[in-house]
């Protein structure tokens, strides 16, 4: 088995560092040399890749992946894989390609006002952002059913974990509690990401799966949490209305849904942190042992 990850950067190489610890060869894309180190330190092999052309050496590399992830955001002129791989065919590049996997997101689904949204669950996106989203997902849907190869699309809520995170927010003097009414967010681990990604790999299962956690909460309410960790007093309650942000963080408050994770945890799939708090604690902890050890 080789995984092939275009695009490894947070969640990439989370996913990549975990195939690589089960004994999987895994290589990973990065536009520069200097993040190569960073890869290597994982256990994935990099291989650099400018989002333009495919490299001879990158050409060569392909020649043997049976697993791809593509986790490289799609841009105004469509997903950069498909623009490059498509029309020659996905398997003319990559002649033992067994299973794809495209990283998208749960913007897809755009405002609910708060409801419950599953995989069964029209997409509306409404930023331009997600709309890009939705036009990749239907071109790798299309492709791949083109080339009869299964395709597992992994709708991701807002993504964090070590190293990006509300503590680390609290560190640089960014955390606010920013307050509008109702508003609701799902959040993932960026571990749940590879796990779930690595959990229908090695099957190879397509489908559509929301990668999310269990319990969509007021976005103050983990700072709220995170403080309390700290030790620390909360910063004061915001209103969103008058709240100075830029229009993308703006953005993200249009949209209001709890995502249901139930189609894939029917697969047998369990969730590590399926709840903030918890993971909060996780974080905690980690971050309480790096200081013990330093």
């Amino acid at each position: 088995m080789h995984m092939m990850i275009f695009g490894a950067g947070y969640s990439g190489k989370a996913i990549g560092a975990l195939a690589a610890s089960r004994g999987i060869t895994v290589t990973g894309t990065t536009r520069s040399a200097e993040k190569a180190q960073a890869l290597e330190k994982r256990g994935i092999r990099p291989a650099l890749f400018d989002g333009e052309t495919l490299s001879e050496a990158l050409l060569e590399t392909l020649l043997t992946v049976t697993h791809l992830v593509q986790s490289i955001a799609p841009g105004a002129s469509g997903d950069p894989l498909i623009r490059l791989l498509g029309p020659a065919g996905l398997r003319k590049v990559m002649p033992q390609l067994q299973w794809v996997s495209y990283l998208s997101t749960v913007g897809v689904y755009g405002d609910h006002d708060g409801a419950w949204v599953d995989e069964e669950t029209a997409i509306n996106p409404v930023s331009q952002r997600s709309l890009e989203r939705v036009e990749a997902e239907a071109a790798w849907q299309s492709l791949s059913a083109q080339e009869d190869l299964p395709l597992a699309i992994l709708r991701l809520s807002g993504i964090y974990g070590p190293g990006r995170n509300t503590f680390v927010n609290f560190d640089k003097g960014t955390a606010r509690r920013l307050v509008k009414k109702d508003q609701v967010f799902n959040r993932i681990r960026v571990e749940d990401i590879a796990t779930a990604t690595v959990f229908l790999a090695e099957p190879r299962l397509g489908g559509i799966f929301n990668v999310t956690d269990d319990e969509p909460c007021p976005p103050q309410d983990v700072v709220t949490e995170a403080a309390r960790l700290l030790g620390v007093e909360p910063p004061p309650e915001q209103p969103f209305e008058t709240a100075e942000l830029t229009p993308m963080a703006r953005s993200f408050y249009g949209e209001n849904k709890r995502v249901s994770n139930a189609k894939i945890k029917a697969l047998g799939f369990a969730f590590r942190f399926p709840e903030y708090r918890a993971s909060l604690q996780d974080l905690w902890d980690m971050r309480t042992r790096k200081i013990t050890a330093q």
